[in-house]
């Protein structure tokens, strides 16, 4: 799913039909940002944030810049780009370190917003960082939840240290000093969470701010609860003071209103945002990204970013052999697949190319089952079959569709299509043809 798909697709309805009408008038613009006000109040964005963000833009908008450019709707459209950037923090907000080490991270939050997963997805982001951190159970009262951090920690390789259901201050601080013995350099504190706020939770908190020297405060709110996240976030920095929100749960049924609204409303950045439930699906906060996100205009960068994480220079070196020397076989096109599924699965790669996010998955032609097939009847042929496809005859593609429980329609749409990348790959080569997906 597309992040704010709802809100991407009914800000695209109403900007399309800005693009049509060429020279713009102050009503003509006006009923647009009223719209444009609605689309925000039906993704849950905060009323006062909703009013005020149209307020900014239609003072804009209505300038005799924009009235009588030679593209108005296009300025239009900038403005609102520029006022959603600076509405979710205008830059990126990297973690603090301290010069003190170790940097110590207190996570907290309401129970059910993914707090204790995503102290082991940030420490694996810290680890390829370079980072050395140490996971501190702090959550002494639900139950299972020192073994829920144990079993995280093990997913991602990081030492969790735990002292049963002792106080969580002691805790904290024998945890720093461990952490100190043993040279790491980030201490990462999973703390108690409650189904609703209360003012023992709260204190015990407080505590441990007052008892340990914390560098980051961040509150993980789940981003499905929409307004509800703004109001945890708001009552949780007047009390505590946190340093920044990690928004979970962002790959869900969500409609955008807390990611738009918690700047404004607490004015702590969001530092991180959680878009699915690998340990690697933890990425930095990037409002200009996540702006051309929500306007369907992309984001390369992140795009580029995940490219980079799931394929080496080596692989890329030896993928640009193979195209010059038109070697690719079966075998490649399959570990095509495997690095298309560590960047996030083709439906996430297509919200981050400009324009694509406005197709619809069977116009785009890419179906994630579809891809699993493909995956399924490669494996079920020979390596004879895989590097040279011109042997698989009609008895052959039987045996190949009756080995991955698809048929041999299937078979030779893959074939055929495998056949169209080798030509395409031929095309690039010579600096010809125009690229299509060919899956």
């Amino acid at each position: 799913m597309a992040l704010f798909g709802g809100l991407s697709d009914r800000l695209n309805h109403i900007f399309s039909k800005l693009t049509k009408r060429g020279k713009l008038t102050e009503l003509e613009i006006k009923t647009a940002m009223r719209e444009v006000r609605v689309a925000l109040l039906e993704a849950d964005v905060n009323l006062k944030v909703a009013k005020q963000f149209i307020a900014e833009v239609s003072e804009k908008a209505v300038g005799q810049q924009v009235l009588t450019s030679l593209n108005p709707a296009q300025q239009v459209i900038k403005i609102v780009n520029e006022e959603l950037i600076a509405l979710m923090g205008s830059k990126n907000a990297k973690l603090e370190v301290s010069s003190k080490l170790p940097t110590v991270i207190m996570m907290c939050g309401l129970q059910g917003a993914g707090k204790t997963t995503l102290c082991g997805k940030l420490a694996a982001h810290l680890k390829k960082q370079g980072k050395k951190p140490l996971l501190v159970a702090g959550d002494v009262y639900r139950p299972a939840a020192i073994t829920q951090l144990q079993v995280v920690g093990r997913s991602v390789q990081v030492e969790v240290f735990e002292r049963g259901t002792q106080n969580p201050v002691k805790t904290a601080k024998e945890a720093i000093e461990y952490a100190r013995k043993m040279a790491f350099d980030t201490v990462i504190l999973d703390t108690a969470g409650r189904l609703q706020i209360d003012d023992s939770l709260m204190k015990e908190l407080e505590n441990i701010k007052r008892e340990v020297e914390v560098t980051e405060t961040l509150l993980v709110v789940d981003a499905m609860t929409g307004q509800e996240a703004v109001n945890v976030a708001d009552t949780f920095n007047a009390r505590l003071e946190i340093t920044g929100v990690v928004l979970t749960k962002l790959d869900g049924d969500t409609r955008g209103g807390a990611c738009l609204s918690v700047k404004a409303v607490t004015g702590k950045p969001i530092k991180f945002i959680g878009v699915g439930e690998k340990t690697t699906d933890l990425e930095p906060f990037y409002p200009d990204r996540m702006a051309s996100r929500i306007l369907g205009m992309g984001d390369v960068l992140s795009l580029i970013e995940k490219a980079q994480e799931a394929i080496t220079e080596e692989d890329a070196r030896k993928m640009q052999q193979k195209m010059r020397e038109n070697t690719f076989t079966l075998s490649d096109y399959l570990e095509q697949f495997a690095m298309m599924k560590k960047m996030g699965g083709a439906q996430a790669m297509l919200s981050m190319i400009p324009g694509a996010g406005k197709l619809k998955m069977n116009e785009a032609d890419v179906d994630e089952k579809r891809l699993e097939h493909t995956k399924a009847i490669i494996l079920s042929m020979t390596m004879q079959e895989r590097e040279n496809p011109s042997v698989i005859d009609s008895k052959r593609k039987r045996r190949i569709a009756a080995g991955s429980g698809t048929s041999v329609q299937e078979v030779n749409q893959l074939l055929k299509q495998f056949d169209q990348t080798k030509q395409l790959m031929k095309q690039l080569k010579g600096g010809r043809g125009k690229f299509r997906l060919p899956f």
